[in-house]
């Protein structure tokens, strides 16, 4: 498999907690997505869960005794310290924080962390009250001070039967906040406005129109976003997609909705991407009671409304203000797809449109590839091959930085092999 993680060296320390029986997920997940996984682990981490289960898992030799002649012949802390990409402790008890805190190096996972100078991910879990005692604040502001990310915990029911903040975050969580630290941070100090998914124009208490969007092409720009380093607002329809960490998401069920929400938030961004599937339409009348079949027989007229264009809209207004975020328009589209394109670029006044052609197979509504061309002002376009929504979403935050730093559309072209539709 060839991917972000593919070839990355992770190492995955593990402290003496009860959550150290999910490390083997952990461990498991990192590999499924093509990571060479180093397992270090301490004395007490060994009591609730065995070397024989982090060696199978991760196929290779475990980590656990500084004095070993095997394991320390070569100073074995200090290379797996300097040649790892990335450093994940999960779980991080609040012994091993205090300890990383003040440099104490007294076994081979807190010496290992005193020799590392690249990036370290910490996933605590404890009991409530301990993560919440003074002394592991401490700890916690001293380690993020000297830059160590922390993901977690989350809150939930804990071991000891509290319900309470404490809980090891799940291995996804922990996976996607390391791609967060490994990627550049070509967006950092940005603001990106999104918009996703459909939205739903209620006829009556029960009955609603709207589209096939799933929102999927949304989230995987919102997520390459945040893994850019911006400061993420994502506006979104009813859909299905579950949340992602570390941004601001705002649920709206209507176009008029999203068109307010939108109008809050445009004029503190710095990019806009409306990926949205917003209708066009919604009805004039909205039904306070369920309307009956009995009452209208055979036929059924709904007069119907135009919408607010919320893409021409905030062009107009960043117009007038002078000033304004780099926007960014979506046309789904079926035959002659880049001409419809072109003129709906010029008509809205945004600064790049994305265009795709729903009517060819894997491409467009709930599906998890597309393939899509970017057009600019200037006439110029940019393809790509069918791939994955996530790889997709990856380029185009790709362009939007090279677009903001004037230096053109030019990026990838070509998928990896993984995120490749054949």
């Amino acid at each position: 498999m060839v991917g972000f993680w593919h070839d990355k060296r992770v190492v995955v320390g593990i402290s003496g907690g009860i959550a150290a029986y999910k490390a083997p997920a952990l461990i498991r997940r990192f590999r499924e997505q093509g990571a060479e996984v180093t397992v270090v682990v301490t004395k007490a981490a060994l009591e609730f869960v065995t070397r024989l289960t982090l060696q199978t898992v991760s196929d290779r030799p475990i980590y656990d005794d500084l004095f070993s002649l095997s394991q320390e012949q070569d100073m074995g802390h200090i290379r797996l310290a300097q040649e790892a990409d990335l450093v994940v402790v999960a779980p991080a008890t609040a012994n091993l924080l205090a300890k990383m805190a003040n440099g104490l190096a007294d076994d081979l996972l807190s010496t290992l962390l005193l020799a590392r100078l690249g990036p370290v991910l910490v996933a605590p879990a404890m009991n409530g009250a301990m993560w919440r005692h003074p002394a592991t604040c401490r700890s916690v502001e001293t380690l993020k001070s000297d830059g160590i990310a922390f993901v977690g915990p989350g809150h939930g029911s804990l071991a000891c039967g509290d319900v309470d903040t404490g809980r090891l975050v799940d291995d996804t969580v922990i996976i996607e906040a390391g791609r967060r630290i490994l990627e550049p941070n070509i967006l950092a100090g940005r603001t990106v406005l999104i918009t996703a998914g459909p939205t739903r124009e209620a006829v009556d208490p029960v009955r609603y129109m709207t589209n096939r969007s799933s929102g999927k092409m949304g989230w995987a720009i919102a997520k390459a976003a945040v893994r850019a380093g911006a400061e993420v607002t994502l506006i979104h329809g009813p859909v299905s997609q579950p949340p992602i960490a570390g941004i601001q998401m705002i649920a709206v069920q209507s176009a008029e909705q999203m068109y307010h929400a939108v109008q809050d938030h445009w004029q503190v961004s710095d990019v806009a991407v409306f990926a949205a599937a917003v209708a066009d339409y919604r009805s004039k009348y909205q039904a306070t009671e369920k309307i009956k079949k009995e009452k209208k027989g055979n036929q059924l007229s709904v007069e119907m409304i135009q919408n607010p264009d919320i893409l021409a809209s905030v062009a107009q207004w960043r117009k007038e203000a002078g000033a304004g975020p780099l926007l960014m328009g979506f046309a789904a589209e079926t035959g002659q797809a880049l001409e419809k394109a072109q003129r709906k670029m010029v008509r809205k006044g945004c600064d790049l449109m994305v265009v795709n052609d729903v009517a060819e197979p894997g491409v467009g509504f709930d599906v998890d590839t597309n393939r899509v061309v970017v057009l600019d002002q200037a006439g110029r376009n940019l393809s790509w091959p069918l791939g994955t929504k996530n790889w997709i979403g990856t380029q185009l935050i790709n362009v939007v930085a090279r677009v903001l730093n004037g230096q053109g559309m030019d990026v990838m072209t070509e998928a990896p092999p993984d995120e490749r539709v054949k």
